[in-house]
């Protein structure tokens, strides 16, 4: 189903990474109310989950297109009909009649879901235009887009520097509009849905993210706030770059403990953790095998977590671990053995493997 929604439009062109997790979730919620639906029949059926209803809102919000949206429905609800059949036809323990029967309540349950969403879906739309405010903002989503649009209204210098970012948490528009007084760095601000806020602050000279990490440390950032970085950048482009690499590392900072993440000390993880396939095949390859081991690979794991915070070195991964340097020698060429390749020809490839690991943890 996943599939089949990225093929209908990839969510990745959104600039709005919380639209990218809520796609995910919507999905396995979306399949968890079809198979509800089927237990409980056509005449019973459930309601919408809420999670259906927000990313309805949160597409409009994104401007993807309802034509987008319901084609995925569409797909998922295709699929999950296919898979009904083919299961009927390989059990036998259903006849005709009965299969018809459960048809006829997906169907049902399709017909209200799509009714649901395309009510929240306009509702949104037409709110997102409704103010001064909600305009403001989709003139700068459209912006992002590459959009040439009049910005003088937005009183914004786009022919400056730029640093980006995006900040969550409630009270994030109020702390950072401090912060830029701090800096003394002109001000864009636009909600992002929930509690989020996407931030640029502009002048003529370059401010750097180390700046402003000293600033937010110097002002004592409230510790429910999380801070996603991008790298300055200079006019219009490096307004949309440094954006961009914000959102980047905003999952990181979300999954870990950091509250302030910069793009430059997160952007291979960062662009690992959006991309399944890769997150996918570095696990598999590289920590599914350790998890053959008697104590599921524990040690072997510690082990490299030592020796990679050691810059490599197996003196000081032992020493670290309290274990003899031979020890550690030991378990490097067990790893090896393990996952079939030298550890010099896939040490960045195991780090990324371990760091994904921590976070998913």
């Amino acid at each position: 189903m996943l599939a089949r929604a990225y093929a209908v439009s990839d969510p990745g062109e959104v600039a709005d990474p919380d639209y990218l997790a809520g796609l995910k979730a919507t999905v396995r919620a979306a399949l968890d109310y079809g198979i509800a639906g089927l237990e409980s029949g056509a005449e019973s059926h459930p309601p919408v989950p809420p999670q259906l209803i927000a990313q309805a809102r949160g597409a409009a919000r994104n401007g993807v297109s309802l034509d987008t949206v319901l084609r995925r429905y569409f797909g998922g609800y295709s699929l999950l009909s296919d898979f009904v059949i083919r299961e009927a036809e390989s059990g036998g323990a259903l006849d005709a009649a009965e299969l018809q029967e459960l048809l006829r309540s997906l169907s049902t349950l399709f017909d209200a879901a799509v009714a649901t969403i395309a009510r929240e879906y306009s509702e949104e739309a037409a709110a997102r235009v409704s103010s001064a405010g909600q305009r403001r903002a989709q003139k700068v989503r459209r912006l992002l887009a590459g959009e040439l649009l009049d910005v003088s209204e937005l009183r914004y210098d786009f022919d400056a520097w730029h640093l980006g970012g995006i900040v969550t948490g409630p009270g994030a528009a109020a702390a950072i509009r401090e912060l830029a007084g701090s800096l003394d760095r002109c001000l864009l601000t636009v909600p992002s849905g929930g509690r989020s806020v996407w931030v640029w602050l502009g002048g003529k000279k370059e401010l750097g993210a180390p700046e402003a990490i000293r600033a937010v440390e110097a002002a004592g950032w409230p510790g429910h706030l999380l801070l996603a970085l991008g790298e300055p950048g200079h006019g219009l482009d490096g307004w949309r770059i440094t954006h961009r690499q914000a959102s980047a590392a905003l999952p990181v900072a979300q999954c870990g403990t950091e509250k302030v993440v910069r793009y430059l000390d997160v952007a291979l993880l960062g662009s690992v953790l959006r991309d399944e396939l890769l997150s996918g095949a570095l696990t598999d390859a590289y920590l599914a095998p350790l998890a053959e081991e008697r104590d599921g690979g524990a040690a072997l794991r510690e082990t490299l977590c030592a020796y990679f915070a050691a810059g490599r070195q197996v003196s000081s991964a032992a020493a670290s671990l309290g274990v003899s340097r031979q020890t550690v020698g030991n378990r490097l060429r067990a790893i090896e053995r393990r996952i079939g390749r030298p550890l010099d020809s896939c040490a960045v490839e195991i780090e990324m493997a371990l760091r994904l690991e921590c976070l998913s943890n």
